[in-house]
Formats: structure tokens, C-alpha cells, sequence
């Protein structure tokens, strides 16, 4: 086995505050100090599971660059190639966690660290010997050089022979849906796998979201399309079959993080080369488990803790680990 890593993820990765569970962000007066940020949790998860794993991204040269820093190494991510950016700071998330209510989230990343990524910042060797580059729509929409970077990076995992995995994660705060469909859209044809909702798939492309995903697949690079449905459930569409997986039922604590674990769940499963309805599983274990704990992250298992509750849930092993 190699000394590179496996997966490359690159992003924005913010200091998050969450506030006490059930409190209302304007009524909150105690926050617990977490990380988050689409591809870092995709990171982390992969790295809980056994992956080797290295993201790229900007922090400020402040306390909360830092905690960022430190965080993703304490879950043995490869921080190696981050840049500190001496002159921005550290972007900051405030939200408050409800299992039945909305949840309120507040970015502070105007300026930020993350935004001033650009091509010249992303190294050709951060790619080397990698399998995978997982990116999201959230780093493209941060400015134009971050989507010039995305752009820069494709190209590298290209060229490294890297697959390319793509999650829009859409969030209507960075941009309207002509700004997401013009800036994103184009995204969806360079990925080799597309994890992405219904409602997402059909705002980038105009279209019913299995007809966006039949269209990717004929017209695009992609070779595998995973929806991820209102209901909760997962579908993964191949250009000869399609496999469905339904949500767990477990009880709900915070339901925020729980697409990027369902990604790094399925993206180690097809890692492994695992077949489709055994990713899907592994995908809906991770996020099943997520859920149930709160920040983005501290429900993110180990590779034995989740084939000890997938074993759980599908009825073949104890749920107490004696």
C-alpha cells in the first residue's frame, strides 16, 4: 500500500458554533466549538473508515484556522497541502440544532480564507497516486477564482488518473438558481460519479431529476448517478440497471451533515469495490448514524462501528457492543 492518499477532497472548511441542543440561535447563550464544511466531513468520514485521505482547502493564520487544522488531523486526515492565508480569516458557521424544527444557520465567510483559493494555490503532486477527487458545488460558488480552482482541479485529476466524485450540495445562500445552473451545472458532465438530490439535479439541469441523471449518462462522463430522493431514500442509476435504497429508522438529534456522510458511507464502499446495493447500505448506515449525534461529524464511525450497526439494522447482530 502506497503512502498517498487515496481520496483528495478540496473546500472550504469553517469553525462551527453550535449552539445547546433545542435552543433557538437568537435565544442560545452556550456553544460547543466543532468544524464543518462540505468536503472536510467527507474527509473526516472517510478517514474514520479506514481511508487515506487528504483535503486541500484555506484557513486564516488565527485560533480558528487552528482548530480547523487540528481537528481533521486528530481524525487522520492529510492536511499537508492547506494553505494558511495570512491576511483573510477562517470562515465561521453559527447554527442551532433541532431534530423537528428548522434549523437556522448563520455563514460568516465573506472575505474568508476559503474564498481567496485560486488555481495557482492547488499543487499538481497533491494529487499523486490519488483514486478519487471528491469536490462539491459549494467551493466553485465561493468566488470566481475558487471556481477557477475547482475547474484547475478536475483538470489534475485528469491528468493524475484520478475518478472524479461530485456532490452540488446546493446552498441557496451563496447564489440564485441561474447563478448555481450557470457556475455548477457544467460540473455534473466532468464527474465520473454524481451524488446529488432530486430537487438539486432538477434546479442544475432543468429537468426532472431521472431524466437529468439518464442525460448525464449518456452525454456526460459519468458512469454512475446517485439521487438522493425527498423521502430519504437513494437511488443509484447505472447506464444498465438502477438499485434503491431506503433510510433507516432511527431517532433524529440533528439532521445536518447527514449528505456528506451518506457520500463518504458509499464513496468508501465503491472504494472497496463493493457492489451497488452494499455502498447503498453502507451509505445509509453512515448517515443513519449521524443523525443521531449532533455537529456535522461526532456520529462519523469507524469501519467496525459501521458494520456493527449495519449489522444491527438489517437485524443480524446485537445492538449493544458488549
Amino acid at each position: 500500500m502506497g503512502n498517498g492518499p487515496e481520496v483528495v477532497t478540496c473546500g472550504e472548511a469553517m469553525l462551527l458554533m453550535l449552539a445547546e441542543p433545542g435552543v433557538p440561535l437568537d435565544r442560545a447563550v452556550h456553544f460547543r466549538r466543532s468544524v464543518a464544511g462540505a468536503e472536510s466531513n467527507v474527509a473526516a468520514g472517510l478517514a474514520r473508515l479506514g481511508h487515506r485521505t487528504r483535503w486541500i482547502g484555506r484557513v486564516g493564520a488565527d485560533p480558528a484556522g487552528e482548530a480547523v487544522l487540528r481537528e481533521l488531523r486528530a481524525d487522520g486526515v492529510d492536511v499537508s497541502y492547506a494553505d494558511v492565508d495570512q491576511d483573510a480569516p477562517t470562515g465561521l458557521l453559527l447554527r442551532d440544532s433541532h431534530p423537528r424544527r428548522a434549523i437556522d444557520v448563520q455563514y460568516y465567510r465573506a472575505g474568508s480564507a476559503a474564498s481567496h483559493l485560486a488555481p495557482e494555490h492547488i499543487r499538481p503532486e497533491a494529487l499523486e497516486g490519488a483514486r478519487l477527487l471528491h469536490v462539491s458545488g459549494i467551493t466553485p460558488m465561493l468566488s470566481p477564482t475558487a471556481a477557477e480552482a475547482t475547474t484547475r482541479l478536475v483538470e489534475l485529476a485528469r491528468e493524475a488518473g484520478a475518478a472524479v466524485s461530485f456532490d452540488p450540495n446546493v446552498r441557496r445562500k451563496l447564489g440564485g438558481a441561474a447563478q448555481w445552473a450557470q457556475t455548477v451545472g457544467p460540473l455534473l458532465r466532468e464527474a465520473d460519479l454524481v451524488l446529488a438530490g432530486e430537487d438539486e439535479l432538477e434546479l442544475l439541469t432543468a429537468m426532472t431529476a431521472d431524466k437529468a441523471a439518464a442525460e448525464l449518462l449518456h452525454g456526460g462522463r459519468a458512469r454512475t448517478i446517485v439521487i438522493k430522493r425527498a423521502d430519504r431514500s437513494a437511488t443509484a442509476v447505472t447506464d444498465g440497471a438502477q438499485w434503491t435504497r431506503q433510510p433507516f429508522d432511527v431517532p433524529l438529534a440533528d439532521p445536518v451533515g447527514a449528505g456528506d456522510a451518506f457520500a463518504a458511507g458509499y464513496l468508501s464502499g465503491r472504494l472497496r469495490g463493493l457492489p451497488e446495493p452494499r455502498a447503498l447500505a453502507e451509505a445509509a448506515c453512515v448517515a443513519a448514524l449521524v443523525v443521531q449525534a449532533p455537529a456535522d461529524t461526532d456520529g462519523l464511525p469507524t469501519a467496525a462501528a459501521r458494520d456493527r450497526a449495519l449489522a444491527a439494522f438489517t437485524g443480524g447482530g446485537d445492538s449493544v457492543h458488549r
